[in-house]
């Protein structure tokens, strides 16, 4: 099976099975997929929640009451919750770390390229924090690039998923303290397996055609 028939089986799944639960081996891989998505300039701007434990689920569900309580059955019942969270802020101190991890990595053979390197990411970093002004869409679109890694890998092995924008991002960031850490929730990831109620599973999808979408020269 390759990678284009996982994304045309996978999709949002409306209601988890709660008696299922996610080998430990496929919680490794899914901390791996996190650990290595694609990043603007390698950027890696994330900060992430996974809770397995009834008391972790609750904590997060906190978030999704009163308009957002549709959502609560799907992150009560999921074998696991990721939340995905963005940076508030980049600067200096936080693109050296980035060279120094990168150095530690062996990607620069010489000083040279090491600077070189850390010039050229703080250009599109500084580029977005001064000039476009847009440093936090900036990011949080890198934590997205991150939740399509997640999603299409999980897919692979077999696990059901659904990313949710409907949560209070207060609430959510108030119950782990991530703004005092430098850091906001974006988007929550329900992870397991589908329940044999969910109705979703058994629906169509709805694509626009190529030929619309797509063009070829």
């Amino acid at each position: 099976m390759n990678i284009a028939t996982h994304a045309k089986q996978r999709y949002s799944t409306k209601a988890f099975d709660a008696t299922r639960r996610i080998s430990d081996e496929h919680v490794e891989a899914i901390k791996e997929l996190i650990r290595f998505s694609p990043s603007s300039v390698n950027s890696q701007p994330w900060h992430f929640i996974l809770a397995s434990t009834d008391e972790g689920k609750q904590r997060i569900a906190k978030a999704t009451q009163g308009l957002y309580a549709f959502n609560e059955g799907k992150v009560l019942n999921a074998s696991h919750v990721l939340v995905m969270c963005a940076k508030t802020s980049i600067d200096e101190q936080y693109l050296e770390q980035l060279m120094e991890l990168e150095d530690e990595a062996g990607r620069f053979p010489t000083e040279e390229a090491k600077q070189g390197g850390h010039k050229g990411r703080t250009f599109f970093v500084n580029m977005h924090r001064f000039d476009l002004k847009d440093a936090q869409h900036w990011m949080e679109k890198q934590v997205y690039l991150n939740a399509g890694t997640v999603l299409l890998g999980v897919s692979s092995m077999g696990i059901d998923a659904v990313p949710i924008e409907g949560f209070d991002p207060k609430v959510l960031d108030a119950e782990f303290g991530l703004r005092e850490q430098g850091y906001t929730s974006l988007v929550i990831i329900p992870l397991g397996y589908r329940s044999e109620d969910d109705f979703n599973a058994k629906l169509p999808k709805a694509r626009w055609p190529e030929a619309d979408i797509i063009r070829e020269y």
